[in-house]
């Protein structure tokens, strides 16, 4: 009988695979075509780039805080792992179940937008129509196989997936800024605070949602105590400066004072980006972005695909879930955690196809909002994590310890309970059973206290083996003496 093997993939990854495997989750062109138009029209109108901009400040501050963190903890558990080091055994429970619960939630909802677009696009441009879920459900079989390849065959084919989207951004950039210019009091204060700020702020901040993701991909590293706060850095400046700038250049070409309304007007038809790229690109470059969103939405699909199978693995692996969660292939990829993942992803979007349900109204709404929503509130509990464990570790470096990742905290909980009051706009529905799905939080936080007592009282080897799990791959040999000098 063949030894089972539950180990990770080592030194698969630098620095830029990381930040492939993190901006691609982001998905630029996706960002720009519905995060960037839905600020716009939603939140503060031509004063949107400026939204952007100040949560990648917000995001920077939380990532002093948790560079400092990342040198303290390797493992596959990403913001799970942070906060079980920051707020305990039982913490880490409720962390690790929202974020189980809010990234299996985004695949599946990545199944019913990649499904609906490919449907629409290439209906459009060869006249060759297959219902939704065929095409989601052979995204989702396309993802899972290049994952079982490995982490570092992941990053390279998503690579070429951000170089090409991210290249017609800059086009289209260029384009409008030789054609129109860009309009700079998009910026002025008055300009800003226009419309609703704090929605703006809330929806921007769902344009970054993947970032974190930098953690959960640690122990598959090269030298992670330096990999992962640079690629961390390097994701949320490059994520800033993309949505930044084409915002900057999609209220130009509207019109700043006109950019809201231009928006308004698009927004049940999702095509305000189109609609320029047709006059800034030609048409021609119009049908390559088209079929680069479905590159990109693809590309996102493959990505949190990633983020969720690790999530499930080291949760596996902690023996919180199964333990055969955490077997993995000869070539280090989880191989069980990955077949749970994109058959519960399939199995979910498939009974929203049985039931008839409309993609865009159903299916994506209500995967999409709670994964955003649980995404941002696992953001907050980590950023609070790293002020407890160095506070309680009387670190004395204060800025990047304390006050830099405090304002990020108190950044993030502000978007949190933005998210939460208004989550049937984060999920781009009014219907009941949408708006009552953050209680679904409630539960995971129910859930891991109650799930933390009894592993206490009935078995303690493994609530135990909670923080054994974390310290057992806590600092790489080859990053001791980097870290020391």
């Amino acid at each position: 009988m063949s030894e089972i093997n539950t180990e990770l993939r080592r030194n698969a990854l630098g620095v830029a695979g990381i930040v492939f495997l993190v901006l691609a989750a982001v998905a630029p062109l996706t960002g720009i075509v519905v995060v960037a138009s839905l600020v716009i029209a939603l939140g503060n109108g031509g004063g949107a780039p400026a939204s952007f901009f100040i949560v990648a400040i917000v995001l920077l501050l939380f990532a002093v805080g948790y560079a400092q963190m990342s040198k303290q903890l390797v493992n596959a558990g990403g913001f799970y792992a942070f906060v079980v080091k920051g707020l305990g055994r039982t913490g880490g429970l409720i962390a690790g179940f929202i974020a189980t619960l809010g990234y299996n939630f985004f695949v599946v909802g990545t199944i019913g937008t990649s499904g609906f677009f490919m449907q629409l696009v290439i209906s459009d441009l060869t006249g060759f129509n297959l219902h939704w879920y065929a095409w989601g459900l052979a995204s989702i079989v396309v993802s899972f196989v290049m994952a079982r390849r490995g982490v570092d065959f992941s990053s390279r084919v998503l690579g070429v997936s951000l170089v090409l989207e991210t290249t017609i951004l800059v086009v289209f950039d260029i384009s409008v800024l030789v054609q129109t210019g860009y309009d700079a009091s998009a910026f002025s204060p008055s300009t800003v605070v226009s419309g609703s700020l704090p929605i703006g702020l809330l929806l921007a901040a769902t344009g970054y949602l993947g970032f974190e993701a930098t953690a959960l991909f640690s122990e598959e590293a090269r030298n992670p105590l330096r990999t992962i706060p640079r690629a961390t850095y390097i994701a949320i400046t490059s994520i800033g400066v993309i949505l930044g700038v084409t915002t900057w250049a999609v209220v130009s070409a509207t019109g700043v004072a006109q950019a809201q309304q231009t928006a308004v007007e698009h927004l049940p038809t999702g095509d305000l980006i189109f609609s320029l790229a047709q006059k800034y690109l030609g048409t021609a470059l119009t049908d390559v972005m088209m079929v680069l969103l479905l590159v990109s939405l693809f590309a996102a699909m493959l990505a949190f695909h990633n983020s969720a199978t690790r999530y499930l693995y080291a949760l596996g692996r902690a023996k919180v879930l199964p333990t055969i969660l955490a077997h993995t292939r000869s070539g280090g990829a989880p191989q069980v955690a990955g077949i749970v993942q994109a058959t519960f992803a399939a199995v979910v979007a498939g009974l929203f196809a049985v039931a008839g349900l409309d993609p865009i109204t159903s299916l994506v709404p209500s995967m999409l909002g709670f994964g955003t929503l649980s995404v941002i509130v696992l953001q907050a509990l980590a950023a609070l994590s790293i002020i407890v464990y160095f506070r309680r570790a009387h670190d004395p470096r204060l800025w990047s310890t304390l006050i830099a990742p405090g304002i990020g905290f108190l950044g993030l909980l502000a978007i949190s309970i933005l998210a939460v009051v208004n989550f049937d706009i984060v999920a781009g529905s009014d219907a009941l059973v949408i708006r009552l799905m953050p209680l679904l939080l409630i539960f995971a936080i129910v859930g891991g206290i109650g799930y933390g007592a009894y592993l206490k009282s009935s078995k303690p080897s493994v609530y135990n083996g909670l923080t054994t799990d974390l310290e057992k791959f806590n600092v790489h040999a080859e990053d001791r003496a980097s870290t020391a000098l």
